[in-house]
């Protein structure tokens, strides 16, 4: 097992770490995750072999790694699945 801190960028709020948590936890593999809104980073636990597994997964929900460009289609995926996450909390 790894446990890896990734430094992502679009985090807002608990609605955008519900999301990510969900999503990143339906990855085989993936056995914790904390998010960090305070450090827009996310730490997570996981079998060798499927970290790009995981940047994907962030990338496809508007989180993409902090290194990578982050364009506006990034940022509208990101208020999506914030609104998801926060739905998902009521």
């Amino acid at each position: 097992m790894k446990t890896e801190e990734i430094k992502i960028a679009n985090l807002k709020c608990g609605g955008c770490a519900t999301t990510i948590k969900k999503e990143l936890f339906e990855l085989d593999g993936v056995k914790e995750v904390k998010v960090d809104n305070d450090n827009d980073s996310v730490t997570v636990m996981y079998k060798e072999g499927i970290r790009e597994a995981i940047t994907q997964r962030l990338h496809d929900l508007g989180y993409p790694e902090a290194t990578e460009k982050n364009g506006l289609l990034l940022k509208l995926k990101s208020y999506s699945s914030c609104m998801i996450g926060k739905i998902n909390n009521l």
